[in-house]
């Protein structure tokens, strides 16, 4: 019959784990960029660390939790919003949480549901305790505020949350995004003070649950800032700044990144949300940021969009038809070091579902190892030589 897995390992973490006084180890520094270990109940993670995106407890394009080892990933990421509505997150912490759930055993960060509330459903009201929407799936009402944020995300049992934030659209008034940031703020303080309750009740998921705060501010400077001064008293687990890379100009981007690193806490772990391009990568571990995610490799890999060690690629392109020759001649993927260009192609044009499987795991390997290199440009003391050299050359379009 079905192998049941003995009952989880949370019992003698209990005991055994005691919070380490240092979560961020920074072991090396070149101008801004930081190298270092962060180290959770799940295991250690080398930092720059690129986290792949996992919506519903699995990455799209059929690879799972066994794939994403052989990927080189650290951290898997996961929608809180999405599970929630379906399959629900009672049902995950009825399965032993998203670990025993999914069988990854790294550490897993869930969003806090926020950012899906604000760009999928539809019909939102947002008040000061929280914001009612209707269900994507079913149109059913929902309520989400920090709390409920919180309480989902301790079913889930993720080895980090992220706090319950409102995501302003850029463009907005000044005047609003300042109230927002105020709100966030005192959102973010309830979060905390959730969290610590949750942890504390017996046959919790995950008693070590990480708290991460969003900095937020649209493309406001002195909201950005003062946002940041205020959510470092709380004394969270990591840092993260939000509301970036959604359509504001890329200086833009680095600019309020320049502004907003200098008032984050040094010793803990700063995260760039949703961030990005390998240009956008290399330019934000320059200033100091030490964890991604983003769903455009694996997005772009299931259109036929293919980063490789020259640049990017459309397989859809009539030229790779008789194309034997692997995506990319410098992979040590599993699928370059098999398949061909003219393969997968035919693939893609069939609409096989084996296409996906190996253009995502080929981008994810591909994202994985960029930041494998940029770790040891960082141990050798050559980033700022390992960035002019490639910053262009992975943006280029083949």
């Amino acid at each position: 019959g079905m192998h049941v897995h003995p009952s989880s390992p949370r019992e003698t973490y209990r005991c055994t784990y005691h919070k380490k006084s240092q979560e961020y180890k920074l072991l090396k520094q070149e101008g801004s960029a930081r190298r270092a270990e962060f180290t959770t109940n799940r295991g250690t993670v080398q930092t720059p660390a690129f986290m792949n995106v996992a919506t519903a407890a699995a990455i799209k394009g059929a690879v799972s939790a066994e794939d994403l080892k052989t990927l080189g990933c650290q951290i898997m990421l996961s929608n809180t919003y999405h599970l929630h509505v379906r399959p629900g997150d009672e049902v995950i912490r009825g399965c032993g949480g998203l670990h025993r759930f999914t069988t990854w055993d790294g550490p897993i960060l869930t969003d806090s549901g926020g950012f899906q509330v604000f760009s999928l459903a539809s019909l939102r009201h947002i008040t000061e305790e929280g914001v009612t929407f209707a269900s994507h799936v079913d149109g059913r009402r929902i309520f989400m505020g920090p709390e409920e944020s919180m309480t989902i995300q301790s079913n889930l049992g993720s080895t980090i949350a992220m706090a319950f934030d409102e995501c302003v659209e850029n463009p907005a008034e000044y005047s609003y995004s300042k109230a927002s940031c105020e709100r966030t703020a005192r959102w973010l303080a309830r979060c905390k003070k959730k969290m610590a309750e949750l942890n504390a009740m017996p046959g919790t998921v995950n008693p070590e649950q990480m708290l991460f705060g969003i900095n937020q501010g649209c493309t406001y400077t002195d909201l950005r800032v003062e946002h940041m001064k205020r959510i470092a008293e709380l004394e969270l687990d990591g840092y993260a700044i939000g509301g970036l890379a959604v359509g504001e100009p890329t200086e833009v981007m680095y600019d309020i990144i320049d502004n907003v690193t200098p008032h984050m806490p040094q010793n803990k772990i700063r995260y760039l949300m949703g961030v990005g391009t390998p240009a956008n990568i290399l330019n934000a571990v320059e200033r100091g940021v030490d964890l991604f995610d983003c769903v455009m490799p694996s997005r772009n890999a299931r259109h036929g969009h293919l980063f490789t060690s020259k640049g990017i690629i459309n397989l859809n392109n009539k030229k790779y038809e008789y194309d034997m020759s692997p995506i990319d001649e410098n992979c040590g993927c599993p699928v370059c070091s098999r398949y061909s260009k003219a393969y997968i192609r035919h693939l893609l044009k069939s609409q096989e579902m084996l296409s996906q499987r190996l253009t995502v795991m080929h981008n994810l390997w591909f994202y994985n190892h960029l930041m494998e290199d940029i770790r040891n440009a960082l141990d050798n003391g050559c980033f700022a030589e390992f960035k002019r050299e490639k910053e262009e050359i992975l943006s280029t379009r083949i």
